[in-house]
């Protein structure tokens, strides 16, 4: 259930980047990119952070934590690359 939550933060981090580029970028769709390319470092700090907080908060070894670590950083970080990809201006 906590990677769970742990994705739904990822998937609002996201939201968030979007979001602060679309108005920080002057509102359009060129700058949605940026947003996404944004959130790619944020996210692997905190997907991160949780492994940390699993190895040394949890008790799972670092070898249990790293298959959920590449899970919760992949699927949002997919979904940013693929934001990013869409909404490229040539």
């Amino acid at each position: 259930m906590h990677t769970i939550y742990v994705l739904a933060a990822g998937f609002c981090l996201l939201a968030a980047c979007l979001l602060a580029s679309y108005f920080a970028g002057g509102q359009t769709q060129a700058a949605l990119p940026t947003g996404a390319l944004c959130f790619i470092p944020l996210w692997l700090a905190g997907a991160a952070l949780n492994m940390w907080h699993g190895v040394t908060r949890a008790g799972y070894s670092v070898a249990d934590e790293t298959p959920i670590f590449l899970l919760v950083f992949a699927i949002p970080a997919a979904v940013a690359f693929f934001i990013r990809w869409k909404y490229m201006v040539a």
